[in-house]
């Protein structure tokens, strides 16, 4: 499974303002920094807007701004709001099925676990659990590390008490 670009930049988006949560950040800085068109991220900034995750003022010293608590906002809940197709092959889609293997095939119901076990794993990190303090960011312009950042682990979301 591939998450589409427009998901990758809305978390990128997000982790970037929740490392800056006292200032007001531009689409010219976001673009700068992640290397993606300004029009792209204005689109996604918009969504966000829409959906009352941030905060957007126009003009001469606006930008944008997380409106919710990083800690509450789930990663789960920004993939799914983010993506568009979920189906991960074509039986997922009763109306474009037309695979002969449908009637007994157990693939579909093994791709639907694993698929409700990675939006799980993801609904057990939050934004505060990925963003990075703003200190800890490469500078613009900086060189990229030479090779591939290792795999990182995400802590569990504890239960809220009962």
């Amino acid at each position: 499974m591939r998450l589409a670009e427009y998901t990758d930049y809305t978390l990128r988006v997000l982790m970037y303002c929740a490392a800056r949560p006292q200032q007001l950040v531009t689409i010219g800085e976001l673009a700068e920094r992640h290397g993606v068109s300004k029009n792209h991220l204005m689109k996604i900034v918009n969504d966000l807007a829409r959906q009352g995750v941030l905060e957007t003022t126009r003009g001469r010293g606006g930008g944008l701004r997380l409106l919710a608590d990083p800690a509450t906002l789930r990663v789960g809940d920004v993939v799914r709001a983010a993506e568009t197709d979920f189906r991960l092959v074509e039986c997922f889609d009763a109306e474009v099925n037309e695979c002969l293997l449908s009637p007994a095939c157990r693939l579909k119901h093994l791709f639907d676990s694993a698929l409700r076990a990675f939006l799980k794993e993801l609904d057990g990190a939050t934004l505060a659990d990925l963003a990075a303090p703003a200190a800890a960011l490469p500078k613009p312009g900086a060189p990229r590390p030479s090779q591939p950042p290792q795999p990182i682990t995400l802590r569990r979301r504890k239960p809220p008490p009962a």
